[in-house]
């Protein structure tokens, strides 16, 4: 975030209005290994992307679109075919032969450079039903502008001036269950739209209850979106009158979980299979109530260990607090394919903001929500890079969470400064990955990649295990929409567990199986689109399947 002036409570609502919900060849150049204690793996995938990965979006063609901003000066990737942008409303250099965007892909490990024309610092964005991404605002002359990106290997951004109706920069985006996005927010900005029929609404609730986190709940009437601002929490119906129809206590303790005291958040797995739906949100870290002011002073408070989760389905919903091995603000939460969350970045001291977080956080942490209280986290092997603000991690088809950016500074700082502008990008590979686990790794064998399935339509999945005889009880079968991330929170992310019946062995073939499951019966439940579609054995995922549901 930019200002150090303002703590009102506007400061807070303009900053975030943040909607919830193969280990592959790495062919490529100068792959490093980073070795500690720990559980899990990290490599080093590229030594620059020339641009610090601000924002990331997974596409379904297995390639990543990152971008940063325009207005920081050139970036260290030039644009192809001579290319140069020519913006005159630029604040630093008008005539920019760099390019501020790129598409990463996981497959040959290369990296493309993109043009992208307008400003877009702090945007938001949503993969449509379609698979392209729509991608909205930003600042300056980027505010009110729509950029779509289509997954067909050689596409480039298209931008369309004045598509939204109102200015948004650090506004949120999510796909409904119409297929539309919505977006909400903004600094200044106490109201919403869509794409497409941009018609804005007001968000008088805003007042009592401000849209950080939302996701969506299954209910007969209307779609409802669940929010935090600071350390309020309700239920919001777009539908009806935009009323708030639930409040929730706040967490405890008194202390604000978003910017500029960044904590990050999820919703848990929506188990399928259960006889009545639950909802259950996690919220971890953030900084302590005046930690922004005491870094104008240049004292750099430690940041929250603590995580909440409330079931906002409950009758009489409350949280429980749970403590993390670390203290961390800025950290990033990412659903993993077997229902576990990953806490990765960020630093254990001071806030969000330029040059004003310390003590960087090099462990990974692992969650398992249903294992015992007291007993859900395991700290994982640490990276060699700190990833402080304008870091970002989302998940990949094959089970690897990319991580990408960092750089506290208005400008590209490589030298003279704590922590330098960074390029590299690496892959965190999870203990499920493991050599050791290979032999219980599920295969997918069908459907097959990018099938197309309806809602409630009853659906045979195929695996294959090499090695060992299969665990009933230890088969799920989830899946992932991936998230656009950036500043610490995952837009769009949900895990579906669907719910299946008996596992049964293929005839002939004694290592395959087979499981009768049924996808989300709502649009509530799964928005239409695509999906990652995971086996997981004894909490081992497969490699990731794309599947389209509509």
């Amino acid at each position: 975030m930019k200002s150090s002036s303002t703590t009102t409570i506007t400061n807070f609502i303009h900053s975030f209005f943040i909607l919830w919900f193969l280990i592959i060849f790495l062919a490529g150049q100068n792959l490093q290994i980073h070795a500690a204690g720990g559980g899990g793996q990290w490599v080093l995938l590229q030594k620059s992307i020339g641009i610090t990965a601000m924002h990331m979006q997974l596409l379904n063609n297995d390639r990543v679109v990152i971008f940063d901003r325009t207005d920081f000066g050139e970036s260290n990737i030039t644009l192809p075919d001579g290319k140069c942008r020519n913006d005159t409303f630029e604040l630093v250099v008008k005539n920019d032969c760099t390019a501020h965007s790129v598409e990463y892909d996981v497959v040959s490990n290369s990296v493309r450079p993109l043009m992208v024309q307008t400003d877009v610092w702090c945007s938001s964005g949503v993969v449509a039903p379609d698979g392209h991404l729509i991608q909205t605002g930003g600042f300056n002359d980027g505010e009110r502008v729509v950029r779509t990106f289509q997954p067909c290997g050689n596409c480039d951004w298209v931008e369309r001036g004045l598509g939204l109706v109102n200015r948004r920069w650090y506004a949120t985006n999510h796909i409904l269950p119409d297929g539309r996005a919505i977006v909400i927010g903004g600094r200044r900005q106490f109201n919403y739209e869509f794409i497409p029929n941009p018609l804005p609404q007001n968000l008088h609730f805003l007042f009592h209850c401000y849209a950080k986190q939302m996701i969506q709940m299954r209910r007969t009437i209307s779609t409802l979106l669940f929010t935090l601002m600071w350390m309020e929490t309700c239920l919001f119906t777009r539908t009806i009158n935009n009323i708030v129809v639930r409040s929730y206590p706040p967490m405890p303790g008194g202390h604000p979980r978003n910017y500029p005291s960044t904590g990050s958040s999820v919703i848990l797995p929506l188990n399928l299979g259960q006889p009545s739906l639950e909802a259950e949100i996690l919220i971890c870290g953030g900084a302590p109530r005046g930690s922004f002011a005491q870094v104008g002073a240049k004292k750099y408070i430690r940041g929250l260990d603590s995580c909440g989760r409330i079931k906002i389905t409950d009758n009489s919903p409350s949280w429980i607090m749970e403590t993390m091995p670390f203290a961390r603000v800025m950290g990033d939460m990412i659903l993993l394919p077997n229902g576990h969350v990953l806490i990765i970045n960020g630093v254990g001291a001071g806030t969000a903001g330029w040059e004003d977080g310390r003590n960087p956080v090099l462990n990974p942490v692992l969650y398992r929500p249903n294992t015992p209280f007291g007993s859900r986290f395991e700290i994982q092997k640490p990276s060699t890079i700190p990833r402080v603000y304008h870091s970002t991690a989302i998940l990949l088809r094959d089970g690897r969470i990319l991580v990408g950016g960092s750089n506290p500074h208005i400008y590209y700082n490589f030298t003279g400064v704590l922590y330098p502008t960074e390029l590299r990008l690496e892959a965190f590979s999870p203990t499920y990955l493991d050599s050791l686990s290979s032999n219980i790794r599920p295969r997918i064998i069908s459907p097959p990649p990018k099938v197309r399935l309806t809602y409630g339509q009853r659906s045979i999945v195929r695996f294959s295990i090499p090695g060992a005889a299969l665990v009933e009880i230890g088969i799920s079968v989830t899946m992932v929409a991936p998230s656009f991330t950036t500043h610490s929170f995952a837009m769009n992310q949900r895990l579906l567990v669907l719910s299946r019946g008996k596992t049964t062995v293929v005839a002939g073939n004694p290592s395959t199986y087979q499981v009768l499951v049924t996808m989300p019966n709502s649009a509530n439940l799964a928005p239409p689109g695509y999906y990652l579609l995971f086996v997981n054995h004894q909490d081992i995922p497969s490699e990731g399947m794309w599947v389209r549901i509509q």
